[in-house]
């Protein structure tokens, strides 16, 4: 499903089933370039926005990581419109005036619609590191309202097998279900493997998706993917994947959900269907039309708070 040359890695570790899911391809990540903060933030990017019809609804992935030696602000406000964007924090704490402290293993499901200002005051100290991900949503959705919600990563379901845990953030894995509100079914699974561990997820046969190996070595039949490399699953009427670790486990992120199947166009922060919809957004945002992320915080906070 991915349009860059795939770095393939012969091999084996552990054993699936033939008629399960398999990889269309494997690619290998860059190195870590700086990052837009400057000193001490440098980012991968996982998922470029460059073939959305083959990575839909995924449009970019970027993997952040932060060594701030005196706290302080980092990044400033910044518009998004036409998409969610889902953070999950891999290690070390942010602090939000809008959206409270985040500790390892949190997420934050932000819904954008139709327009958002984001990321007012983040603060960072230490080493920190950040998955992002970039979901778009279909035109039926793009107009809603912004809104947010947080997954701690205690109240996120946990699988538990034999040499796996795995922390559910979206969608269902065997007879667990997360409850976040996404706007599209989409499954989302940070999962740590013991060596030689498996991982079985059931997914639907019309899922696109893809998994990011964060530690260690994984592998789907034959194909071995390693740490900074993506394994990138095919088309299939099979909806079971497994996945087994190698000789020194793995850690990985799997992202799989249904495609939107309309055009997409992805311009800077904003998604849409049309170059004329991304320039609707741009008069909104300079018109003054975008709602902060403060107000969207505020507003959720009173319709939390019993009258």
């Amino acid at each position: 499903m991915d349009s860059r040359t795939p770095t393939e890695s012969p091999g084996s570790v552990g054993s699936t089933a033939p008629t399960g899911r398999h990889l269309s391809s494997i690619t290998t990540t860059p190195p870590p370039a700086p990052g837009f903060i400057g000193a001490g933030h440098t980012a991968v990017e996982v998922l470029a926005p460059t073939a959305l019809a083959a990575s839909d609804p995924f449009v970019l992935l970027m993997d952040d990581r932060l060594d701030i030696l005196q706290r302080r602000q980092i990044g400033g406000a910044h518009p998004h419109a036409g998409l969610e964007t889902v953070t999950l924090v891999l290690e070390g704490t942010l602090s939000d005036r809008d959206e409270g402290d985040l500790q390892a293993g949190d997420v934050i499901w932000m819904t954008a619609g139709r327009g958002i200002v984001h990321n007012e005051a983040v603060e960072a100290s230490g080493r920190s590191r950040i998955l992002q991900l970039w979901i778009a949503l279909p035109a039926r959705d793009r107009g809603l309202a912004p809104r947010f919600e947080i997954i701690r990563r205690d109240a996120a379901p946990v699988v538990r097998a034999p040499g796996l845990e795995g922390r559910l953030y979206s969608g269902t894995s065997g007879g667990l279900r997360a409850a976040t509100r996404s706007r599209l079914a989409v499954t989302l699974i940070d999962v740590t493997l013991a060596p030689g561990a498996a991982f079985h997820q059931a997914l639907p046969a019309t899922y696109n998706g893809f998994f990011y190996v964060v530690e260690g070595t994984a592998a789907v039949g034959d194909q071995r993917v390693g740490t900074g490399q993506v394994g990138w699953l095919a088309p299939s009427a099979s909806t079971d994947l497994a996945i087994s670790a190698g000789a020194s486990g793995a850690r990985l992120v799997l992202y799989a959900g249904e495609p939107i199947g309309e055009p997409l166009v992805q311009h800077g922060p904003f998604v849409a269907g049309s170059p004329a919809e991304i320039a609707e957004y741009h008069r909104q945002f300079r018109a003054g039309r975008f709602t902060p992320m403060s107000q969207v915080a505020r507003s959720q906070r009173a319709e939390r708070t019993p009258s």
